[in-house]
């Protein structure tokens, strides 16, 4: 009788057991395990908005004779403003073309540069066709896409106009280049590219207007039929201090007609040019203290 009753009890612990087993099971939440992938993605990090530096302002001021933009860029919002072009004889002096990039670069690297007080264009290339024809490129190029041999070819427009002879100072129909007769185009601002200049300087007025050329190795005033202006013998003199490029009142190799500071001169802003050593040479130490002086003169100026 025991031992029927051990094995009653045995099967009711069996019965127990399943019955638990299943209650619980049904109860369980199962969890099941995504892998991770090996390499999980990053979220992008956000840049601050106080950190974040404002490019320079962008401005189409016209098409070349070849539809090509002429670009500036200012940087800074003062009311005094300075301009600095680069490449009016394009390809020809393609390293001022450069010079011009290099502050670009620079300023949108260092914005603390500029006083409250000033702003700065740049205008890297007033001839981009002329850029076109040595570099083979429509915008920014490098030292590494200047061919060897001479670049003549490219210091005129594609209407074969020098254009900086294209200017309404002294302007002559047949201009002079060394020992060359040069095209001053048709009329003063024949061509669209010194035509664009001229709009820009109309409208917006700058206090003084620096052109790189090269290779003289000096700085030249502007005037036209008159003294030199005051304020362009005091800035071209502090530029020169500050880069050791020499300062020269006149240019007396040959005649020039035409030229763009002699212009700027006769609508009475202080312009000067500046000549690099070589075709080939940047000199940007140099550049940047005759740049820091002039900024230093017209950030004190009140």
């Amino acid at each position: 009788m025991k031992f029927k009753q051990l094995i009653i009890a045995f099967f009711c612990l069996a019965a127990l057991g399943a019955a638990l087993f299943v209650f619980f099971a049904s109860q369980r939440v199962w969890k099941v395990e995504v892998p991770k992938p090996a390499h999980e993605p990053t979220a992008p990090t956000q840049t601050p908005a106080e950190t974040k530096v404002p490019g320079p302002m962008r401005k189409v001021l016209g098409l070349s004779v070849e539809n090509r933009e002429i670009e500036s860029f200012t940087f800074g919002n003062g009311p005094t403003q300075l301009v600095f072009i680069g490449g009016i004889h394009g390809g020809y002096e393609w390293n001022s073309v450069i010079l011009a990039y290099d502050l670009i670069d620079y300023l949108n690297q260092n914005p603390e540069f500029i006083p409250n007080n000033l702003a700065i264009t740049i205008i890297p290339s007033a001839n981009p066709d002329g850029d076109f024809k040595i570099t083979g490129k429509e915008s920014r190029f490098s030292v590494t896409d200047i061919p060897p041999g001479s670049n003549v070819a490219g210091r005129l427009n594609a209407h074969s106009v020098d254009l900086n002879r294209n200017f309404d100072c002294g302007w002559k129909p047949e201009g002079v280049w060394q020992n060359k007769t040069v095209s001053g185009g048709t009329a003063p601002f024949s061509e669209p590219e010194s035509a664009a200049i001229k709009q820009f300087v109309l409208e917006t007025k700058p206090a003084a207007v620096i052109f790189w050329h090269s290779q003289a190795n000096a700085i030249y005033g502007s005037q036209c039929g008159g003294d030199m202006l005051p304020e362009t013998l005091a800035i071209m003199n502090a530029y020169s201090g500050a880069s050791g490029y020499p300062a020269l009142t006149t240019f007396d190799q040959y005649e020039v007609s035409g030229d763009a500071t002699d212009w700027l001169a006769s609508i009475d802003i202080p312009a000067f040019s500046v000549e690099l050593k070589t075709h080939k040479t940047i000199e940007w130490e140099q550049n940047l203290a005759g740049i820091k002086a002039l900024v230093k003169f017209y950030g004190n100026k009140k």
